[in-house]
């Protein structure tokens, strides 16, 4: 078994991608439009996913908002140098929540980031993780 994909409704589809592609680095893997069920799903990643775990984006086109709830805590992405990554994703106009340093009870470094739907998105440094 592995892990294939984690799928999150986003408001606007365009914008979401652009975030992902755009801020985060990942690539737009696959589209499609299911026009009978009023719906788009776009995959994006960092890899094939034959061998990658992928993000699913999906867009109902008669909703226009979502809540997120307090069951979904997440998303995580490691990264090289979180400070690093926080400036990136600043400089492309994304927006930090939390700057990069040590977890409050450990020793790992992390940063938030936040996706244009209110998406939480976690950077690891690698190698910090304990």
């Amino acid at each position: 078994m592995r892990l294939l994909h984690t799928m999150i409704r986003v408001a606007d589809l365009e914008r979401s991608i652009a975030f992902y592609t755009e801020v985060l680095g990942m690539r737009l893997l696959r589209r499609k439009d299911y026009p009978e069920g009023r719906f788009t799903l776009a995959f994006v990643g960092y890899g094939d996913e034959s061998e990658h775990a992928a993000i699913e984006l999906t867009h109902n086109w008669d909703t226009s908002s979502y809540d997120i709830g307090n069951g979904f805590g997440h998303i995580a992405i490691e990264v090289e140098d979180a400070a690093h990554a926080c400036a990136e994703v600043k400089k492309r106009g994304g927006k930090v929540t939390l700057e990069a340093g040590k977890m409050k009870h450990g020793s790992t470094i992390i940063a938030f980031v936040v996706d244009p739907d209110g998406y939480q998105i976690e950077f690891i440094q690698r190698g910090s993780r304990q």
